[in-house]
């Protein structure tokens, strides 16, 4: 698995209605990682492309979480 960056989760934002941290990614997409993900063990956030029109296809990404 390839990483991206390793962001602390303290420079991430909540939400607290999706119940998820998420950190903007310099090429546009979202990185973003749940509650229950973290509750689960997992420490890697998934890339959210940008809407379609705007993307290239590309595979996603993930970036390490610091909790």
């Amino acid at each position: 698995m390839s990483m991206y960056d390793e962001i602390e989760i303290e420079d991430m934002t909540f939400d607290e209605t999706l119940q998820i941290y998420h950190y903007p990614c310099p090429c546009g997409d979202r990185f973003q990682i749940g509650i229950a993900e973290l509750r689960d063990g997992e420490d890697v956030a998934d890339d959210l492309p940008k809407p379609e029109e705007e993307a290239e296809k590309q595979p996603l990404a993930q970036v390490p979480i610091a909790a």
